[in-house]
């Protein structure tokens, strides 16, 4: 019974000086492979070395994340490019996105980062249609816009996955309608967020694909401390649960939807 967390953040544990007994805690829960997502210039070249370091567990993806866009944006997805033509390339163009929740009070200052962060999303769009790579997807507060985006790109819906789905059904089904799929975090198991489980039903069991985001969102019983990849196995123990099926179901599940969408041959 083998898990993949299919998105973290492992730069945390790096800097901690920590990471090696955080990937020892995730072989000992299951956690055989995980993709460790970009987010800025800052962590691209640090996860591509994790990933030559730790071959066949750690993976990584490369994206501007929406927070992180700014005036210099078009240089560092030019930058970004290099990486995907490098003799180790990301298997994913993300996380990139939209993100409304942390924008600030000033609408006309909201209104032109708004703008901002449209075209490089639309430019990251674009540069996974060319190297045919899958699009891992921020969305906070922003869900129709990165609707539009990636329909006037033409996106390969096949190839999108937005990640930490925190919508309910109405968008769970045109994610559906178009052929792209969501993946479930540790919010899941937060009493409130029954719009995000009913969504996670709507998508199904055999579509599963799952992620701690860590080092956020840590699941019941450990909400407020530091979520770490090993903590996916609670995750898939909620899931199981939800679903009325077994754990080792959901584990096989998710495995191999995780290893699809990034294009990796299953262990």
């Amino acid at each position: 019974m083998n898990w993949f967390d299919s998105h973290c953040h492992l730069q945390r544990y790096l800097n901690k000086g920590i990471l090696v007994d955080v990937l020892d805690r995730a072989k000992k829960n299951k956690v055989i492979r995980m993709t460790t997502v970009g987010t800025s210039p800052e962590d691209w070249s640090i996860y591509q070395n994790l990933s030559l370091k730790y071959k066949e567990t750690v993976f990584y993806t490369a994206g501007l994340h929406p927070c992180y866009v700014n005036s210099n944006f078009e240089k560092e997805i030019e930058q970004m490019e290099d990486l995907f033509e490098s003799n180790h390339p990301p298997v994913a163009v993300g996380e990139v996105g939209l993100d409304y929740f942390h924008l600030p009070n000033d609408k006309p200052l909201a209104d032109q980062i708004m703008k901002t962060q449209k075209k490089a999303f639309t430019q990251q769009v674009a540069m996974a249609l060319k190297f045919d790579l899958p699009l891992v997807i921020h969305s906070r507060g922003a869900f129709e816009d990165c609707m539009k985006i990636l329909d006037l790109a033409q996106a390969n819906w096949g190839k999108v996955l937005f990640h930490c789905f925190s919508e309910g059904e109405k968008q769970m089904q045109q994610l559906k309608e178009r052929g792209g799929r969501a993946s479930f975090t540790g919010n899941l198991t937060y009493k409130k967020n029954v719009c995000v489980r009913e969504a996670m039903k709507l998508q199904g069991v055999e579509s599963l694909i799952l992620e701690t985001d860590s080092p956020y969102l840590s699941p019941v019983p450990k909400r407020g401390k530091e979520n770490e990849p090993s903590n996916l196995a609670l995750i898939g123990e909620y899931t199981a649960t939800f679903f009325g099926v077994e754990k080792k179901d959901v584990a096989y599940r998710s495995f191999l939807n995780a290893n699809s969408f990034y294009g990796l041959e299953p262990r």
